[in-house]
């Protein structure tokens, strides 16, 4: 039985009289009980597709073709029925469940208002419902988390959250737009095995929206392929793996992070180094502000890199990666010494370290949010070269132009703003602004995470190259073991801020001694796991 049939969409968007068309005749259909992956790049289509399926694009979208939900046509309907249809009918989980929940109200608020809006509930009825709901969704001790606001959650429970008030309703279809990307391997595991076990045990159809064909080969039965607006190939997902006919497809498939880095040459200099290094953060009570206990983010981590080597940090959110970093960096305060070029710098002071910030630079997660909107890439870039002096006497636009076509973006674009590029060239203006400054170490958090999977390839070439060429030393901290071992010459292992596993890159990958590090590789990798 059909469930959504959608027939011809077409999607545009105007905008001083012109018209710009983001959908293109886009036809597909998602059967009872059945999960449909609609993959692409950024940009293809695939979410407000999705939108659409329930009006919820801009005023501003110019929609037509056919959506039917069960026989009734979407296109057109009326508030009434759009509101009968959201929320009972179709549920959506979006990527972000920060930003998808209110940060001023308690988890059961806003799970209390889904099942009164939709179902009538009333009082102790909608409590018991609550918390029928989290356990399903794996929210441990359920009763204790209904107080709490989202911020007091891992990124994990809230995306159960969010799954849960999807659920609340008993939806026939579940759309997922990216519900897995900024999770960390094990929990993106726990999240689609719960999903896999609600649509089995539901009966539930769904839309699965994503970039990661990993998640796609293991979780659908058909796929759905968009290219710039269009559905350029769909089929069962076997045959789509096992035998992709466009070319757009195969190159998908393809764009993978692959090989291994250059070895580091035996006489490379140590660049930077941490000895038993220990970060806690005091915990404070009472008026007079005394210290009632720790937050031990990191215990007794050591580590050293050289010039031209990559040290992965990987490990679950909360394990101390960034932490461990940011301390290195002398961006926080930490016990335990801390040498950069083979001095110690933990004892110096904010004047004294402000020369060898050049040395040391870091590039984000999210390039948006790194990124001054107000400031061109220009001004961006260029911003470092007016507080250090790196002996480079040219002026400072061609300094700008020059970095800029290393890293890929046309030097011609410097006097654009951020938001006027796609994430993977914002991701390089980002990488550019740190590299112009020709530092030794190189923090990367999570630089890839947020992109597709095209577009990690071509970041960490780029990352290879920059390497190779000015022999960097880079802290890679990641969830994503794939782009791990395709950079990182050596991998740290931690767990609530405990090392617990160290060593070359192909030792803790291949043949790895603790059981928390073959979790991981077993969620990364879809190995079985050895615990």
């Amino acid at each position: 039985m059909t469930l959504l049939d959608v027939r011809d969409l077409k999607i545009g968007f105007s905008q001083d009289g012109v018209e710009t068309l983001a959908v293109k005749g886009v036809s597909f259909t998602v059967e009872k009980g059945e999960t449909v992956a609609l993959v692409g790049e950024s940009g293809s289509g695939k979410s407000i597709t999705a939108l659409a399926t329930v009006d919820l694009l801009p005023d501003s979208a110019i929609v037509t073709g056919s959506i039917t939900y069960d026989g009734a046509q979407m296109v057109g309907a009326d508030e009434a029925e759009l509101r009968r249809v959201r929320g009972n009918d179709i549920s959506f989980i979006f990527q972000e469940p920060m930003t998808s929940l209110n940060p001023l109200h308690t988890i059961e608020k806003q799970l209390r208002e889904s099942i009164e809006l939709h179902q009538g509930l009333r009082g102790d009825a909608v409590r018991v419902r609550i918390l029928d709901l989290l356990a399903k969704v794996g929210i441990h001790d359920a009763e204790r988390r209904l107080p709490a606001y989202p911020h007091e959650l891992s990124g994990g429970q809230r995306q159960r959250v969010m799954i849960a008030m999807a659920l609340a309703n008993g939806p026939d279809l579940l759309i997922a737009d990216e519900p897995t990307t900024a999770l960390d391997v094990t929990i993106q595991a726990q999240i689609l095995e719960l999903l896999a076990d609600l649509k089995r045990d539901e009966g539930m159809s769904m839309l699965f929206i994503t970039h990661d064909l990993g998640i796609v080969r293991r979780f659908a039965d058909r796929v759905c392929v968009m290219q710039k607006g269009e559905i350029v190939e769909t089929g069962p997902v076997a045959e789509i793996f096992d035998a992709p006919k466009h070319p757009y497809t195969q190159m998908l498939l393809a764009a993978e992070p692959s090989g291994t880095p250059d070895p580091v040459p035996a006489d490379a200099p140590e660049i930077a180094a941490t000895q038993n290094l220990k970060i806690w953060f005091p915990i404070t009570k009472g008026l007079l502000k005394r210290t009632a206990g720790y937050v031990k983010a990191v215990n007794d981590a050591t580590l050293s890199v050289r010039a031209g080597e990559t040290v992965g940090i990987v490990g679950e959110s909360g394990s101390g990666k960034t932490t461990l970093a940011l301390a290195i960096m002398r961006l926080i305060s930490s016990e335990g010494p801390i040498t950069l070029l083979g001095d110690r710098i933990d004892g110096l002071q904010s004047k004294a370290l402000r020369p060898l910030r050049q040395s040391m630079q870091i590039v984000f997660q999210d390039p948006y949010g790194s990124l001054s909107p107000r400031m061109t890439v220009a001004e961006i870039v260029a911003e470092g070269l007016k507080l250090h002096d790196t002996g480079d006497t040219r002026p400072h636009r061609e300094q700008v132009a020059e970095i800029l076509q290393e890293t890929g973006i046309d030097p011609a674009s410097m006097d654009r703003y951020p938001h006027e590029f796609s994430g993977g060239q914002r991701q390089r203006i980002a990488i550019a602004r740190a590299m112009i400054l020709r530092p030794k170490l190189v923090v990367l958090d999570e630089p890839t995470s947020a992109l597709d999977q095209t577009v990690q390839v071509q970041i960490v070439e780029l990352l290879r190259d920059l390497q190779k060429r000015y022999g960097l030393a880079y802290l890679f901290i990641s969830h994503d073991l794939k782009v791990v071992r395709a950079l990182s010459h050596k991998v740290i292992v931690m767990k609530r801020g405990d090392v617990v596993e160290a060593g070359d890159a192909a030792q803790v990958f291949d043949a790895s001694a603790d059981p928390y590090t073959r979790a991981l590789m077993a969620a990364a990798f879809d190995l079985k796991a050895e615990v």
